[in-house]
């Protein structure tokens, strides 16, 4: 009777045993749950962030852009102008733009005169200045931000030099975005 005890106490602390050892391992499952729905909405946090950074970069880029070497007025108007593009100098980048293949890390880049309306036409050495869309890189791949800039250009009447300048966007595509 006394080893039919023992037994009895010995299933019952097995039996004891695997009960606690379930629950640990239940409440364990419980916890990795939690902790897997936790990253998940941590990381769909970060995609959303990832987006707005990269939407910031855009505008910074168009900026940049606008203010480079290549494309700002500098100078040449007799003071120093930021988000000024001289229109000239973009006209004959445009005829070597393939020297400039990704040195800006961009799809795209246009630039779309405003006011004063023109007639809508993209600009060539042949109608320039009678035109009011320049395409120097010309996809609309990416994600794509534009910035308002002043166009400037030197125009020659009655044999002297004046500059005019009209209300234009930049508009830069770069990949890797949403559109």
């Amino acid at each position: 009777m006394v080893i039919k005890k023992n037994r009895q106490k010995s299933k019952n602390a097995q039996m004891k045993i695997q009960q606690t050892a379930f629950m640990l391992l239940a409440i364990t499952l419980f916890f990795v749950l939690v902790g897997l729905l936790i990253l998940s909405f941590k990381l769909s946090g970060l995609k959303q962030n990832a987006a707005q950074l990269q939407e910031e970069n855009a505008k910074l880029l168009v900026s940049k852009i606008a203010n480079s070497p290549e494309f700002s007025c500098g100078e040449a108007f007799g003071e120093i102008k930021s988000n000024c593009i001289d229109e000239d100098k973009v006209m004959m980048l445009k005829q070597e733009i393939n020297k400039y293949n990704g040195f800006w890390g961009v799809s795209g880049i246009k630039i779309r005169i405003i006011y004063p309306k023109q007639k809508d036409a993209a600009c060539s050495l042949f109608n320039y200045p009678k035109c009011n869309k320049i395409e120097l890189i010309g996809t609309d791949k990416g994600y794509g931000t534009s910035n308002f800039v002043s166009l400037c250009r030197r125009e020659t009447s009655n044999e002297s030099d004046s500059y005019k300048c009209e209300l234009a966007k930049i508009i830069v595509n770069y990949e890797g975005g949403q559109k």
